[in-house]
């Protein structure tokens, strides 16, 4: 698991973006299985790190092997895109996040944490098209 940069660290190394990816285990197994909460998440986490959606939240429930059947969802955002899937069998959920515009990791995954009701969250941070000074 790696830590959340700050915006100062995020400009100082003058980068293109910025990856979090998200893992939940032992979420709330109702919410997961719930299309329009996995709607109503993305809205909310959009407002919440202030990123602008184009167009609606993709959210389509697949998948015939039943370790990874569930919801995957499907965000464009103007810096980029938030995606997810909600693996029903094991009451999971990984989301990732990518934007060229900065916003704050750790609120991120803590509104994801509580949104979902996972017991444990675990989550890696990636700088993209770092310049390196």
């Amino acid at each position: 698991m790696s830590e959340a940069i700050t915006e100062d660290e995020y400009d100082r190394r003058r980068a293109w973006g910025l990856l979090t990816s998200i893992d939940l285990f032992e979420c709330d197994p109702d919410i997961i299985r719930d299309g329009e909460a996995i709607k109503r998440y993305i809205i909310e986490l959009c407002e919440l790190i202030d990123m602008k959606r184009f167009g609606d939240p993709i959210v389509v429930r697949f998948g015939k092997d039943p370790r990874v059947q569930g919801y995957s969802a499907v965000q464009l955002i103007e810096t980029s895109c938030i995606s997810g899937h909600f693996a029903e069998d094991s009451n999971s959920v990984y989301i990732d996040i990518f934007s060229c515009k900065f916003y704050d990791q750790n609120d991120a995954v803590e509104f994801t944490r509580n949104f979902f009701k996972g017991e444990t969250a675990e989550f890696n941070v990636t700088v993209r098209g770092e310049d390196i000074v």
